[in-house]
């Protein structure tokens, strides 16, 4: 008995052994056994938004309790420091900025730290979050730095093709990215503390029926970004712009008012664009001269036609923020927006018919 014991007893100590040395050999994301140091990133999903508060000032009647709840929820995995996936790639700063490494990670956290063994150079690093789980955007042209994108699919804005469709679905998470130069030097143990920040936003229309039928009502949001430049931090746009479908999202009763929310990266700026982007308050903008995006309402009618109103929104959407319209039907079925707001302005047509939009 004591015989078999033994033998268990070493079976035991060689798994253990193994165990050990394949730990070791898998701590790091890439090891060369010629190199002796080691750097050390550490990431941080940096949520910057104004959700609570937009919430709280604009959702402030009794019969608006449900369709805050409903809507924190719905954007819940949007506005988030939540990161599911990231993507790292680290670049040469000479020549054509070609990728000399990338991993992949699935991290499951608002932070983590990853040890790398690479060779020590200067490096141009890009970090891209939660892009595995959005079928509408991918991370493109990122086998060199300055043209990586996170882009929506099947646009390839830096190569010139225009195959984006005209009718697209709206984001399904919340878009990180990071970008930082690194000099890692030889001999030295390092630490990187690399931030992420939101490169996408939110948009919600919310509608008082006031009687009228709410079978059909289809709303559309357009005037976004089509991809992000990573490296520079500069957004694209295309011309015309796609148009973005929203979600009604589900009202807990019939007296809740119906709530429409598209996820899309940021609109254009104004014209006297603010210098300073990280600010106490990063989403107070003056309104432009011009609409900078649209809210689209189409609203059927008991006689068989189409109610359209064209909401055009003078205030920048900008990344990490929330902007929510509260409005009405009226009893053509145009849309009345409350408060008057002189940031956004309506155009109605009755009788509309696919086919007479006039591009603005």
């Amino acid at each position: 008995m004591k015989r078999y014991m033994n033998i268990w007893n070493q079976i035991g100590m060689m798994i253990t052994s193994c165990l050990l040395v394949l730990c070791l050999f898998t701590s790091c994301s890439m090891i060369d056994d010629d190199l002796d140091n080691c750097t050390q990133l550490d990431y941080e999903l940096q949520l910057i938004t104004n959700m609570t508060t937009e919430v709280q000032t604009q959702l402030t009647a009794e019969t608006d309790v449900s369709v805050a709840s409903v809507l924190r929820a719905h954007l819940s995995d949007i506005f988030t420091d939540y990161a599911h996936d990231v993507d790292l790639s680290f670049y040469d700063t000479k020549g054509d900025s070609a990728r000399l490494h990338h991993d992949e990670h699935i991290m499951d956290a608002n932070q983590h730290s990853y040890t790398l063994y690479i060779p020590r150079q200067k490096y141009m690093h890009l970090a891209v979050a939660n892009i595995v789980d959005d079928p509408l955007v991918d991370l493109m042209y990122d086998d060199r730095c300055y043209t990586a994108q996170v882009a929506l699919r099947d646009l390839a804005t830096s190569r010139g093709a225009t195959s984006i469709p005209d009718t697209i679905d709206s984001q399904t998470t919340g878009l990180f990215t990071a970008r930082q130069l690194m000099e890692m030097i030889e001999g030295i143990n390092q630490t990187f503390n690399v931030k992420l920040y939101m490169a996408n936003c939110a948009a919600a229309l919310v509608m008082n029926p006031q009687g009228h039928s709410t079978d059909g009502i289809k709303v559309y949001s357009t005037g976004f970004a089509t991809a992000f430049n990573i490296a520079d931090s500069s957004y694209v746009f295309s011309n015309p712009s796609p148009i973005v479908r929203t979600k009604l999202l589900h009202r807990e009763s019939e007296n809740d008012n119906l709530t429409f929310c598209s996820v899309t990266f940021p609109s254009r700026e104004p014209l006297a664009t603010r210098t300073v982007i990280e600010t106490e308050e990063p989403f107070i903008a003056q309104p432009d001269e011009n609409a900078l995006w649209e809210l689209r309402v189409y609203v059927p009618q008991s006689d068989g036609t189409i109610t359209e109103t064209v909401l055009r929104v003078k205030e920048p959407l900008r990344a990490g923020q929330l902007k929510i319209i509260k409005c009405r039907i009226g009893s053509n079925g145009g849309i009345e927006v409350d408060g008057g707001s002189s940031e956004v302005s309506t155009s109605v047509t009755l009788d509309w018919k696919d086919g007479l939009e006039i591009e603005t």
